[in-house]
């Protein structure tokens, strides 16, 4: 291989390793890479990366790694720790791509995969395994898989385990390493509990920090619509037909909402697709292919499923729920306002959600203008003009021509007008009518002081005019998440999670808001939960 200038080359990688990633095109490491690997390779030291999304982790720890470690082991001497079964295989094959012809052994272990197969894997004997912590630990627990002589420990994207409430799992994983290995922990964001995870299980540990970019650009307008989580899906469905011709990323959460938000607007008529980390790879690959061909034009995903994801020209990128991190709202923004062509930024914000909103903007530095929902009216007049524009085109383009004959015998004596009329009709029943688009109930955009507390003109408001705002006494502390609590609530109490909204997740306690009658249920079952002289664990939250 030809030996121009190559930026890995000057960090001490071997030139197998290099010669690897330039195949991949890759010249030029970015700031992570360039502060971690040299690091990595020069001394013993344990490493926590603070580093935002898409800027290179995986290559910063794995490139390195893969020229410490030993070939003909037999044996696991790295572990990878990694919050979901799409980001494992991602890694997986971003080390594999890696490692040239180093004789090195690279296996993936998740849940919702044969554990048989995974078994006969780790029985060949392999290097490197990648997993998420339920499977690694049930293989701990087989004794399929053994970590006591691991000499790499890597923590991936520690912060999303932290959110999914992987903790525990994780402190149990690494009660059973060996004291003498290296960890290396990296992260988007360090929060107290990622920091005191590496205070209690890492030695004198080097910290790498790479400020955030402002990532945004002009071409990229950023609105934002202040709504409630129930009116979440009619304002999609408005913003997406205002559009003239829509194309984008619509981002959610959870899986769970991904296939909901995905499901919904396929049953409204939609093109639309979702890919999250419970889907197969092949299924992923044409989920995308379709998307690219614009064959479906509404993308439904999580972070994780969208990284890698690179697509031109879309016109969207929709916060259907808003990031944990300002660094993934930029990173998500990103992927419109390319390449010369103006692209639109839209966040749909709940109540509960805009002291978060509020911070977003605030550390991502950039305008986020808050903007009306289109009417029903409004919606179908655009519709209207656009289908206007299309005919204008066709007769303009001399294609119509096959059409013709079969126009002319239509219009034998009928009014054309009352023929274009039933012919509208027939294609586009619903389409026209304003009474498709539901009512939505106005919200007022809050301001938040640094006490947390909402206020309008003075005083404190409910997240839901139409809801009842429930305290839960359980949070952070308690590993809850939002997952965690809408699963809690509907498991024991049989109110769907669709039914639970603005959920809110803070060190000791927690809110969720739901209807009237849902707001008994969930009351009486806790209370008949509760002992006697005991709080109960929900109750209707004080103003």
């Amino acid at each position: 291989m030809t030996k121009e200038k190559n930026g890995f080359r000057e960090l001490g990688l071997s030139q197998d390793i290099v010669d690897a990633v330039a195949q991949k095109g890759f010249t030029e490491p970015t700031p992570i890479q360039y502060a971690t690997i040299p690091l990595l390779l020069g001394n013993t030291v344990d490493v926590v990366g603070q580093a935002q999304t898409g800027t290179g982790k995986t290559a910063a720890f794995g490139l390195p790694l893969l020229d410490l470690l030993q070939e003909g082991e037999k044996k696991v001497q790295a572990l990878v720790l990694v919050p979901t079964r799409e980001l494992a295989l991602q890694v997986t094959n971003e080390l594999i791509s890696y490692k040239g012809n180093k004789k090195l052994f690279i296996t993936t272990v998740y849940g919702g995969q044969n554990i048989q197969t995974q078994i006969r894997d780790l029985k060949k004997g392999v290097d490197i395994v990648v997993g998420t912590p339920g499977r690694i630990m049930d293989h701990m627990e087989r004794g399929t898989l053994r970590i006591d002589n691991i000499s790499h420990l890597i923590l991936d994207e520690a912060d999303e385990m932290l959110n999914m409430g992987f903790v525990d799992d994780i402190e149990t994983i690494l009660a059973q390493t060996p004291d003498k290995k290296r960890v290396l922990l990296f992260s988007a964001t360090m929060p107290p509990r990622i920091l005191s995870i590496a205070k209690k299980y890492m030695g004198a540990y080097e910290l790498i920090k790479v400020t955030p970019q402002t990532l945004t650009t002009s071409l990229t307008e950023q609105r934002y619509y202040a709504v409630t989580a129930r009116d979440k899906r009619e304002a999609l469905c408005r913003i997406i037909d205002f559009s003239n011709e829509f194309y984008g990323l619509v981002f959610c959460q959870t899986k769970i909402e991904t296939d909901e938000i995905a499901h919904y607007l396929i049953e409204k008529g939609y093109p639309a697709e979702s890919i999250h980390g419970d889907i197969s790879q092949a299924q992923r690959e044409k989920t995308l292919a379709r998307f690219k061909k614009k064959l479906a034009r509404v993308l439904v995903a999580t972070d994780v499923a969208a990284r890698g994801i690179d697509v031109k020209d879309l016109t969207h990128v929709v916060n259907y729920s808003l990031p944990q991190e300002a660094e993934t709202y930029v990173h998500r923004i990103g992927r419109t306002g390319r390449a010369g062509k103006a692209g639109m930024a839209v966040s749909l914000v709940s109540p509960s959600e805009m002291r978060k909103f509020s911070l977003i903007k605030k550390i991502a530095n950039t305008e986020i203008k808050k903007s009306e929902l289109p009417s029903g009216e409004q919606v179908v007049s655009k519709k209207m003009e656009k289908l206007k524009h299309d005919v204008f085109q066709l007769i303009g383009d001399g294609e119509t021509g096959p059409f013709l004959r079969f126009a002319q015998e239509l219009l034998g004596g009928i009014d054309p007008e009352e023929l274009v009329a039933a012919l509208l009709r027939i294609h586009y029943p619903n389409d026209f009518s304003a009474k498709k688009y539901t009512t939505i109930q106005e919200q007022v955009a809050r301001d938040y002081d640094d006490n947390d507390n909402a206020r309008q003109g003075g005083k404190r408001h409910r997240s839901n005019k139409n809801g009842v705002k429930l305290f839960v006494a359980l949070g952070k502390t308690d590993n809850m998440s939002p997952r965690r609590l809408v699963d809690m609530l509907e498991q024991e109490t049989r109110v769907p999670q669709r039914k639970i909204d603005d959920v809110r997740i803070l060190d000791n306690y927690s809110f969720v808001t739901v209807s009237p009658s849902d707001a008994r249920i969930i009351i009486e079952h806790y209370k008949r939960k509760s002992k006697k002289g005991k709080r109960n664990l929900v109750e209707v939250a004080k103003e």
